[in-house]
């Protein structure tokens, strides 16, 4: 697993990425759903994890995506204002 940050325009980039399995190109869509868990979870928890990251973004003014491939990995990016840009 890495962890990432970069400038990108008048924003910060976070990546956390791995090289694990990968999500199905099926169910990326759902992974920032609330309640929604992929098939091949152990279902440990709610399902409300990436629901709760993305709200948290969102209120700061950024965006949040996900990028994967079955047997390539997975990289989540989040956006935020970065506050050195000269933004308010």
């Amino acid at each position: 697993m890495s962890l990432k940050a970069r400038r990108a325009r008048a924003d910060v980039e976070i990546a956390v990425e791995d090289t694990g399995r990968g999500i199905d190109a099926e169910a990326l869509p759902h992974v920032f759903d609330r309640y929604w868990q992929a098939k091949r979870t152990s279902r440990a928890g709610a399902g409300l994890g990436l629901t709760i990251a993305k709200g948290i973004v969102e209120a700061h003014g950024g965006r949040i995506w996900v990028e994967s491939a079955p047997g390539r990995g997975t990289a989540f990016r989040f956006t935020i204002p970065d506050p050195s840009a000269g933004g308010s």
